[in-house]
């Protein structure tokens, strides 16, 4: 599985604090004045709370599951979702559209929603976030098929750079019968994406 949780390794709150002082001190401000006073702090916990998929196995939402005689689709659209983008460490959110096909395992539609949750609070690019959603309904329901759709505004893109504020990023992942299956692949992607 492509899980790269670290169980071990915890959000050091103390260390993120010191160093948004230093960025403070760096870009000429003083983190003593009122108005900063208390910041290091405030983004410290929003890194931890933003990074909180770190530590955590998404694995662990799919492990209870129902045994069900069901074998066609499973779609959850329109799931919203925040990550960080690992390059800039600047915000990306967006909505994920996730589908699989049971092979006598089904699991509640909340579990679906958490796994997605947990993997995009890592520093993260769209691309993998995408993957190891897929792959983790894959590995742990042991699926026929498993279809991820992102679409995301990224905000290293919009407010930085080339500054393009309705520029869209959709990325796609096909496993199993969704990929080999064109007819199956087909009614997944107008699942999917509700066209």
């Amino acid at each position: 599985m492509t899980d790269n949780a670290k169980p071990d390794k915890k959000i050091d709150i103390d260390a993120i604090s010191q160093a948004v002082r230093q960025i403070l001190l760096a870009v000429g401000e003083d983190p003593d004045r009122q108005g900063l006073k208390d910041t290091p702090n405030r983004v410290a916990r929003m890194y931890a709370e933003l990074f909180s998929g770190m530590d955590q196995d998404a694995g662990k939402h799919l492990k209870v599951h129902f045994d069900e005689q069901y074998d066609e689709m499973v779609v959850l659209r329109d799931i919203p979702f925040y990550s960080v983008c690992e390059h800039h460490l600047l915000p990306f959110m967006g909505k994920a559209h996730v589908a699989y096909l049971p092979d006598g395992k089904v699991v509640g539609i909340s579990k679906l929603a958490r796994v997605v949750d947990t993997f995009a609070h890592r520093p993260q690019v769209q691309e993998r976030l995408t993957c190891q959603i897929a792959d983790a309904l894959m590995d742990q329901l042991n699926a026929r098929g498993v279809g991820v759709i992102i679409e995301a505004t990224h905000t290293c893109m919009t407010i930085r750079g080339v500054k393009k504020p309705n520029a869209e990023m959709v990325t796609s992942v096909m496993r199993g019968l969704f990929k080999s299956n064109l007819a199956t692949r087909t009614e997944a992607m107008k699942l999917l994406t509700g066209r």
